[in-house]
Parts: C-alpha cells; structure tokens; sequence
C-alpha cells in the first residue's frame, strides 16, 4: 500500500466527471488498498478516486465502523433531509454547512465487480452523498447553504 497525495480545489480534475470502472483487477485493488490508507492518515471520512488524480467513478468511505468500498455507485433511493457542517480533504482548513438526505442507498459494486447495496443514515447519507458528488466533478462547497468564516472555525477549535 501506498499513500497517495490528495489533489486540492483548483485542480481541474475534481471537476470532471468520471468514468465507469470496467476492469476489476489488481490495479483497482492496489488504488482501493492506497486509497484506504491514505484516508485513514488523512483522518477523513471518505475519498473518491478524482481526489487522488483518478477519473474513476471509486469511492470509499468509513464512519469508524471499517471501510466501504463503492465501485460505479449509484444513489438508488433517499428521503428525510440534515443540515449539517461538512468538509472536504480536497479543500483543507474550510467548512460549510450543507443540506444532505438523512438517508440513502447506494447500489455499487464490489472490488470483485459483484453488485451490492448499502443504507446509510445521518453521517454514512452525508459521507456516500459527497464523495458520489466528486465521481461528477461536484465539490461540497458548489452545495453549501453558507460557508463559516475564518473566526467560527477558529472557535469549532
């Protein structure tokens, strides 16, 4: 495994829209392997392939309960809505407070390409619904009702 550098608001790569994953192979494993350890050092939530340079619609994410691993994701139901602050590693040092669905699911496939789908509430929706948002090019800020200024997140601490 290896870590990967995570590309930062500015690069055009976070806003292109991605292509579907169509090889299931060891070289997707080893950018899933990197992307779960880079991550975990990263201290996020969730990371989407664009993010680490790659224009693949991948993503993974972990709320502390173990890595979710979402190949060619798509949100197939939703309801209910949270507002809640939320950031991004692509955008270090900056929050804003977004309106989300408090729940999801998501119909993805696997690493071995086998199909699956997962429900997420409260963080998990919030997690699947920004990294989903990076495989189109969209970055959480594009949806932030407001972003907090320098001094409330001086005080968020």
């Amino acid at each position: 495994m290896a870590i990967r550098q995570i590309v930062k608001e500015g690069d055009p790569v976070l806003t292109k829209k991605c292509r579907p994953v169509e090889k299931f192979d060891a070289r997707l494993a080893q950018l899933l392997d990197d992307m779960a350890e880079t991550l975990h050092l990263a201290n996020g939530v969730g990371l989407a392939a664009p993010q680490v340079g790659i224009l693949r619609r991948a993503v993974i994410v972990d709320v502390g309960e173990g890595v979710i691993e979402l190949i060619n994701p798509k949100i197939i139901a939703f309801s209910g809505e949270q507002e809640s602050l939320e950031g991004c590693l692509s955008c270090p040092g900056e929050w804003g407070i977004t309106r989300r669905p408090d729940y999801v699911k998501v119909k993805a496939q696997d690493r071995n390409g086998n199909e699956f789908t997962v429900d997420g509430r409260e963080l998990l929706a919030k997690a699947f619904c920004h990294e989903l948002d990076h495989l189109d090019g969209i970055i959480y800020k594009q949806k932030a009702i407001r972003m907090l200024t320098p001094k409330e997140i001086e005080e968020l601490g």
